[in-house]
């Protein structure tokens, strides 16, 4: 089975690096740079496990979850992030 594409939507932003809407798209381990927001190595650090099951399609119920949306730990500023899956090039 081959790895899934995963788009990393902010859902809501507190902070000064990210705004609501901005997409990091992630491509096997690779992120598309080109097309992508800022990546704050804290939030993606808090978030890497998930990814890396996104990636290999594990779905939100086989990680436990109602829906994958996960906060950057970072204080003051926070950060809701949502892992979704997809095959388009174009989105």
């Amino acid at each position: 089975m081959s790895e899934a594409k995963i788009k990393i939507v902010v859902k809501s932003s507190k902070c000064p690096h990210y705004t609501a809407g901005d997409v990091i798209y992630v491509d096997g381990p690779l992120v598309d740079k080109e097309r992508s927001a800022n990546i704050c190595l804290t939030a993606m650090s808090a978030i890497m496990p998930f990814i890396y099951a996104a990636r290999k399609n594990v779905d939100r119920e086989g990680m436990g979850f109602d829906e994958l949306t996960f906060q950057c730990p970072d204080v003051p500023e926070s950060v809701e992030f949502t892992l979704i899956p997809y095959k388009d090039e174009s989105l």
